[in-house]
């Protein structure tokens, strides 16, 4: 079903010996899915012979459709400003691609003099869509308002890409250039090789190229029909493997990494590649040789364009179109054996590599392409392998085993290093090793400094795997289980059991001796959920999200809510709402939360807040008589009290949660809690940030709720703290006048 097929295609092939030994049944039904198109069936009786008798006639209907004006008609949106800020990449293009799959009608998206049909990734992104470009949608055909309206809202909300806000004026020059591919790192040093820093860390070893294998096809095809079934069949293999790829990093704990696979799903879904391949099959080609000649062409076009970011995507499409070309020729590719302490070196790699790599050989690569933004380089950061990009192509030269040291913090590649050098970098390995070792063995004793203060140490976490984890490396619970991962990549809102029985296994991981906060959904339109459409706000960061858009939603807070209480016996559970700002909205989610625990007779639970805009800090005194604890997001604090958007490319250095008027509303936030017997905990990122944690102990935090691997680290910096010292340094930073004067009161040997 589904299936696109031409006269003359066989429907099913099937052994009529078989089927009447084993089938419980000889009839076979025909099911005519759009019978509403037929106006007469004729049916034949008797016996029939393969490829010669007819056994069914159908008189099709008038084309009423082609005829009406409405079906027909032409929708053209408003105008839209593009929010992303590294415009519609391989990711947000598949958002849109996906939603516009829905619908019916032509869809196509004109910027300027050139337009593309928004069902296709490949098409998106060879168009170049940057940030703050102005585009149009036009839809034909009977849905095309529905398509536009929703396309439209979907656009402006940045097709939930995080950093995006809808916008009402050009991008400035700055802006734009902040897409433009920088020009490569030079070295004087011939043994020094340059490039981008794409993921930190630094690794000894020696060097192995990488080579691709070509792949050989057959020019000429078989009839055009067999070429075409190959294909799909082909392309239909490469989705499960993908989907196994996707489903692996997702399992890990790292949802937001799938998406690169999803994105990779898409384009096999790609109708201008399914299209132009199929166009080449028809022309007497192979579909092995159609579909190489495609992906290579669509690969280079994208190659070439001038946003570093969608040139970079090229190599996701090569990774698909390698993939499926693999399947349709047969070929087994097999991996290299590689030596110890690998550092690949190669042209670039693809996601896909990166997926299979073995990590027990392999400490770094470098590559000729790509760049920090890569999808190679996001998965390198997330598996913590160091890795340099964008280098001179002389580095392809390089013999195999060339000892060198690839520092990925500062994008260097050092060749042929000295006895004394690779001696120097060995030696802060070891010592760097040694202390990840002697934390992790000392990971499930308590954070208390040397003059007995104890600090309670938890996880941020979005998933069951990483609260196994967090509790393997110390953690003493979690202080943000961000809800929604149960609610993204879904295709409709989870049931009250489906998210019951999501927080009563992560509480069944934990125990009852672990606290389990639970954060109510935190969605807007600065980060939609796809079946949930938003209405288009001029500033989704100051509009309906967090609590406010469970107030608008109160169905699926409700719901919420029931689960929730429901997985209450199954550990020591908590809630807490984000983005609260007045006394109303806490009263109002208490309230809702109290008639759901009454309608199923259940114990209250411990009630917080998140602690991320101004005004909860200021009135943090009297906000602490409506609940149990504070948790500060210092990330949108951080952004909301200095007016910076922290994912803006120019204004991001700046946006820094060690400024002294941050600590000073967490300095409040702490005094009002105590006044009321609360006590306060830090979820944001400067919980994690070394240079931070003495200041907060000084300000009176309780707990630190940190990135799942870095709980052992934070847990022995503490040890070695003293809470008197701790405080002197949070009353200097208090007086500071910069973030840096703050930075700068307090060093540690890393």
């Amino acid at each position: 079903m589904g299936d696109r097929i031409q006269t003359g295609d066989p429907l099913i092939e099937f052994d009529p010996d078989y089927i009447a030994l084993n089938a419980k049944s000889l009839l076979t039904q025909i099911v005519i899915t759009n019978s509403e198109q037929v106006a007469t069936f004729q049916a034949s009786s008797g016996n029939v012979v393969a490829g010669e008798t007819v056994i069914l006639e159908l008189t099709l209907a008038p084309k009423v459709i082609e005829n009406n004006p409405i079906s027909a008609e032409t929708i053209t949106s408003d105008e839209i400003i593009i929010p992303n800020p590294t415009g519609l990449h391989a990711r947000p293009s598949a958002v849109l691609a996906n939603l516009a799959k829905k619908y019916k009608s032509k869809i196509r998206l004109q910027r300027g003099d050139q337009d593309a049909n928004v069902k296709s990734v490949v098409g998106l992104m060879a168009i170049e869509v940057n940030n703050g470009d102005r585009v149009v949608l036009v839809a034909q055909g009977p849905d095309a308002a529905e398509a536009i309206a929703e396309l439209t809202e979907a656009m402006r909300s940045g097709l939930g890409e995080e950093g995006s806000a809808p916008i009402s004026a050009p991008a400035s020059v700055a802006q734009g250039e902040i897409s433009n591919p920088s020009p490569r790192r030079r070295s004087d040093d011939p043994n020094l090789v340059l490039g981008v820093a794409a993921s930190s860390g630094i690794a000894v070893g020696q060097t192995f190229r990488v080579r691709e294998q070509e792949i050989e096809v057959t020019e000429k095809g078989e009839n055009p029909n067999t070429e075409r079934r190959k294909l799909e069949s082909a392309i239909e293999q490469a989705q499960l493997e993908v989907e196994a790829l996707r489903a692996n990093v997702h399992s890990q704990g790292d949802p937001s990494k799938s998406a690169i696979f999803a994105a990779h799903q898409e384009l096999l879904e790609d109708p201008e590649l399914i299209d132009i391949a199929t166009s080449t099959i028809d022309k007497g080609k192979s579909a092995a040789f159609a579909w190489k000649q495609t992906f290579t062409n669509s690969a280079k076009q994208l190659a070439q364009l001038q946003n570093e970011l969608l040139s970079q995507r090229a190599n996701d499409v090569r990774d698909v179109g390698q993939r499926v070309l693999r399947i349709l020729t047969g070929v087994t590719l097999t991996g290299p054996i590689y030596p110890e302490n690998t550092i690949l070196i190669a042209e670039d790699l693809t996601p896909s590599d990166m997926a299979t790599l073995d990590r027990s050989k392999v400490i770094g690569f470098c590559t000729v392409a790509g760049g920090s933004t890569s999808h190679v380089a996001i998965l390198a950061r997330s598996m913590e392998i160091p890795a340099i990009a964008g280098t001179e192509p002389q580095v392809l030269d390089l013999a195999d085993g060339t000892p060198v040291i690839l520092d990925g913090s500062k994008g260097t590649l050092k060749l042929n290093p000295t006895t004394a050098e690779m001696e120097r970098v060995k030696t802060l390995q070891v010592e760097i090793a040694k202390k990840r070792e002697t934390d992790l063995a000392n990971a499930m004793k308590p954070a208390i400094t040397t003059d007995g203060y104890r600090m309670e140490i938890v996880a941020n976490i979005g998933s069951k795997s990483e609260a196994e984890t967090s509790v393997k490396l110390g953690g003493e619970g979690v202080g943000l289980l961000r809800t929604e991962f149960v609610f993204m990549e879904r295709a409709s809102a989870p049931t009250e059991d489906e998210q019951t029985e999501i927080y009563s296994s992560i509480a069944r991981v934990l125990g009852k001796e672990r606290p389990l906060i639970i954060r109510t959904l935190d969605v807007g339109g600065d980060k939609p959920l796809p079946y949930l459409p938003i209405p288009h706000e001029e500033n989704p960061f100051l509009g309906e999200r967090g609590i406010r858009f469970g107030f608008d939603r109160p169905e699926l807070l409700r719901t919420q809510f029931r689960a929730i209480l429901r997985s209450a016996e199954a550990g020591m559970l908590r809630i807490m709402f984000p983005m609260i700002a007045r006394l109303e909205e806490i009263r109002m989610a208490k309230a809702m939360l109290e008639e759901e625990r009454e309608k199923l007779n259940l114990p209250p639970v411990s009630v917080g807040i998140m602690v991320e805009v101004p005004s909860a800090a200021v009135m943090a005194e009297q906000f602490a008589k409506e609940v149990d604890f504070f948790s500060i997001g210092t990330n949108d604090l951080t952004q909301y009290t200095l007016a910076m958007d922290r994912g803006h490319p120019k204004l991001a250095p700046y946006v820094d949660g060690l400024n002294p008027a941050i600590l000073r509303l967490i300095d409040l936030t702490v005094k009002g809690a105590i006044k009321q017997g609360k006590w306060v905990g830090v979820c944001g990122g400067i919980a994690s940030d070394p240079q931070a944690i003495p200041l907060l102990i000084g300000l009176g935090v309780k707990e630190l709720s940190v990135s799942v691997p870095s709980i052992p680290t934070i847990k022995a910096q503490i040890r070695e703290l003293s809470l008197v010292e701790c405080q002197e340094l949070a009353q200097k930073a208090l007086n500071a006048e910069t973030g840096a004067d703050v930075r700068g009161l307090y060093s540690m040997d890393v």
